[in-house]
């Protein structure tokens, strides 16, 4: 029995559902008394369960979920959080037959809640929708390929990233999060490439805006570089041709308002 399998038996173990006593099936009985063995709900349940199990959602977000994401929290509640929320809602309902493959780019300042966004929307297609996936921190991707080339590691740059490439939705965090070089752009843009040829649903959240790489203007005269003060860019961080693809395999969702960890999760001794 594997790790994963084993966690789901033990959380089985722990929850045995009181209508079938673990066996998966309950006997109901109809109007004209006839019985008949049907699936118990706990099988749906533990099924949820164990795809989560295997999700690699961290601890500090299994609690995230739509229900629990607070658009209209405090002061500085922006009604884009509201908008992104119901966006959010239509795009569960209408997996996968709606999405055709497209995925949800989640732009925002820090704190927004672009990741509790994105994590809420895995675990209602999981949950709602049947549906596998699997989360990733952007940088912690990264630094495992970049471990694979040590001979000493066994696993390949291919066994990190087939999983990447194979979950039928991918939560990528906080792309661009790493230092721009060539290396990067060419991960990123196989990862992304072949998620797109393969019509797979990609849900990513980025800090940087989704514009165009600082000195590009925007256009009739896009071809002549243009000089712009301002912060960096989702273009800047990991390449215009792949913020462009991005822009193909990806509904935009912009998230505007206060840092909510700012405002009420600083950490402190009781």
């Amino acid at each position: 029995m594997s790790t994963a399998d084993q966690l789901g038996f033990a959380a089985d173990l722990e929850e045995m559902c009181k209508f079938c006593e673990g066996q998966g099936m309950r006997v109901v009985e109809d109007a004209a008394g006839k019985r008949t063995a049907v699936p118990c709900v706990c099988r749906a349940q533990r099924r949820t369960r164990r795809v989560l199990n295997l999700a690699r959602i961290p601890r500090r977000y299994e609690h995230c979920t739509l229900d629990s994401f607070e658009p209209n929290f405090g002061e500085g509640s922006h009604r884009s959080l509201s908008t992104a929320l119901r966006n959010a809602r239509k795009f569960v309902d209408g997996y996968p037959l709606m999405n055709d493959g497209a995925g949800l780019l989640l732009t925002g300042a820090i704190g927004v809640g672009k990741t509790h966004l994105a994590v809420g929307i895995l675990q209602a297609l999981v949950d709602e929708r049947g549906a596998t996936g699997l989360f990733y921190d952007y940088r912690e991707l990264l630094k495992q390929v970049q471990n694979s080339y040590n001979s000493r590691v066994a696993a390949t740059e291919l066994e990190v990233l087939a999983p990447v490439f194979d979950a039928e939705v991918l939560v990528l965090d906080e792309i661009g999060a790493s230092k721009p070089t060539d290396w990067v752009w060419d991960t990123v843009a196989h990862i992304l490439n072949t998620r797109y040829n393969d019509k797979r649903t990609t849900i990513i959240t980025t800090n940087y805006a989704n514009l165009p790489p600082l000195g590009m203007a925007v256009g009739e005269d896009s071809q002549r570089p243009t000089r712009v003060v301002r912060e960096e860019t989702l273009g800047d961080r990991i390449g215009e041709r792949m913020r462009s693809r991005l822009q193909e395999m990806c509904i935009v969702v912009e998230m505007q308002g206060e840092d909510f960890r700012q405002k009420v999760k600083k950490a402190s001794f009781a």
